[in-house]
């Protein structure tokens, strides 16, 4: 049968597919949208499947607040080329709003993915069409979600590569956007040396300990090394201790005590991190774009 451009436009509206596949899912429908949308949305999942073991250490942070509750969403891609594309941007930002749609019961990238968009359908759907669409593996690796007990302050660094939100009681706005512009900077473990791990402390410690003694010192000797290297290694692994990024003559502390502030808690992402990318030079993700489009 003969299938008009308006069926193929409307199809591709509705989908957001591309005109050929629209097309040949209209043929094999015999015109009927409903059927031809289903034809998609299988080739879609399968598609999807297929590219799931692909590695996506790409992609943007994406932020979105309401009231006082603040999110941050890592949501990555193949390749800094679809990171880009407005459609994957869209898709970010779609999937921090979701977040607010969970139950303050509900946790987990599973929960968000089952989680409704403006669209109608879920995350996931979304995300399948998504990868259909672009050619890549798209996938939701973490979120976090802050009911604030002061003011939330953000900041994206890098083309939304890095992302920070950071609960601070007192002080302005411009003291919270600086403090997680630190936090971006810095990558704090934790706010303060209480709370670092106990498993942590122990094995730094321990790895100061047995340096120390390489050296031949005497043990009380060795002692106050070690206490003197721990004090150092706390100021740089926690927020409070950490000189400011932007005048290191202070701490963190210092700065927030000169504003009558405290910090209650803070969440950083960065893209990528802790993921192992493979090695690809510029015209091998070139190719592989083009290898996707044909």
């Amino acid at each position: 049968m003969t299938i008009s451009a308006r069926q193929v436009k409307e199809l591709r509206d509705l989908s957001g597919a591309g005109m050929m596949e629209c097309k040949s899912a209209l043929v094999e429908a015999d015109g009927d949208i409903s059927v031809a949308q289903d034809l998609l949305r299988k080739r879609g999942q399968s598609s999807a499947d297929k590219k799931s073991a692909r590695i996506a250490a790409e992609g943007r942070i994406a932020f979105a607040q309401r009231d006082d509750t603040a999110v941050l969403v890592e949501v990555n891609s193949e390749t800094d080329f679809v990171a880009r594309d407005e459609n994957f941007i869209d898709f970010a930002d779609a999937s921090a709003e979701a977040v607010f749609e969970l139950r303050t019961d509900e946790s987990g990238v599973d929960k968000l993915l089952a989680a409704k968009t403006k669209g109608g359908g879920t995350l996931d759907q979304a995300r399948i069409g998504l990868v259909a669409k672009l050619g890549e593996n798209i996938g939701v690796r973490q979120f976090r979600q802050m009911a604030a007990k002061g003011e939330i302050g953000h900041y994206l660094h890098q083309g939304s590569r890095i992302g920070v939100i950071v609960d601070i009681t007192g002080g302005d706005a411009e003291l919270r956007k600086d403090v997680a512009m630190h936090i971006a900077a810095s990558d704090p473990v934790c706010i303060a040396k209480e709370d670092v791990p106990k498993e942590q402390l122990e094995r730094e410690q321990t790895f100061l300990t047995e340096q120390a003694q390489q050296e031949g010192k005497p043990p009380e000797i060795v002692a106050k090394m070690v206490e003197g290297r721990m004090r150092k290694y706390l100021g740089e692994i926690t927020l409070l201790g950490q000189p400011f990024v932007k005048d290191p003559d202070i701490t963190v502390e210092k700065l927030l005590n000169h504003h009558e502030a405290s910090i209650n808690s803070f969440a950083r992402f960065e893209v990528g991190e802790g993921i192992e990318k493979k090695a690809e030079n510029f015209a091998d993700e070139v190719k592989a774009q083009i290898d996707a489009v044909g």
